[in-house]
């Protein structure tokens, strides 16, 4: 019984200190949004289909996520009426405001350099869709042979939606014990459990010792 135990902590000890260094499957690529009430919403359609109405603000942001409950939001103020203020109203079209977010050194592909964040208000015909208000603004663009949007404004590169290995992300805490040189709080927890555990079954075997 006690072998079962020590067999039983050797195996938990190792899951829990392996816990920190999970990897996680992303995929690099430029997302699409919706802003409304001052909160940035995943676009239910694809910038091909999408046809935005007059004084809308969509975003388009650059980044690894796993899928789009984990993907990074478009950064920064998002207003039409700032974007679009030196963009006056024309009959028979419509005004876009864009907000177009390349995301960080972190996500850039090797060797790539992603350019600063910017906004431009497109004007497109009353039936345009989002892809032909990027297109009027932020060439060249890019896509694959599935119509998926690989770059805006020539980037990136090269590379389109492609599979990476994104590490587990690491707590605020975890961050500061990796900068101070120390161990993680994911260990400390995994060490605590351990003890728990082995206090636990040393209890157990002098119980039914002396039972």
């Amino acid at each position: 019984m006690i072998r079962r135990g020590v067999l039983l902590l050797a195996v938990l000890f190792l899951a829990l200190a392996g816990g920190g260094q999970a990897q996680a499957v992303g995929y690099r690529y430029w997302s699409f949004w919706d802003y409304d009430n001052g909160r940035w919403t995943y676009a239910t359609q694809g910038p091909s289909t999408a046809r935005p109405s007059d004084g809308d603000v969509q975003g388009f942001r650059f980044s690894v996520s796993e899928d789009s409950q984990d993907s990074a939001k478009p950064r920064g103020p998002a207003s039409f009426a700032v974007i679009c203020a030196r963009t006056p109203a024309q009959e028979g079209k419509k005004r876009v405001a864009l907000v177009i977010d390349f995301g960080t050194a972190a996500d850039a592909p090797s060797g790539e350099k992603p350019p600063a964040r910017r906004t431009a208000c497109a004007r497109v015909p009353s039936d345009g869709t989002t892809a032909e208000a990027l297109a009027s603004v932020a060439k060249p663009l890019r896509y694959d042979t599935d119509a998926l949007l690989c770059a805006i404004a020539g980037y990136p590169e090269k590379g389109c939606g492609e599979q990476v290995s994104a590490g587990k992300k690491p707590t605020a805490a975890e961050k500061k014990g990796d900068q101070d040189g120390g161990p993680s709080v994911g260990l400390f927890a995994g060490a605590g459990a351990v003890a728990l555990l082995g206090a636990a079954a040393v209890w157990q075997a002098r119980r039914r010792r002396h039972g």
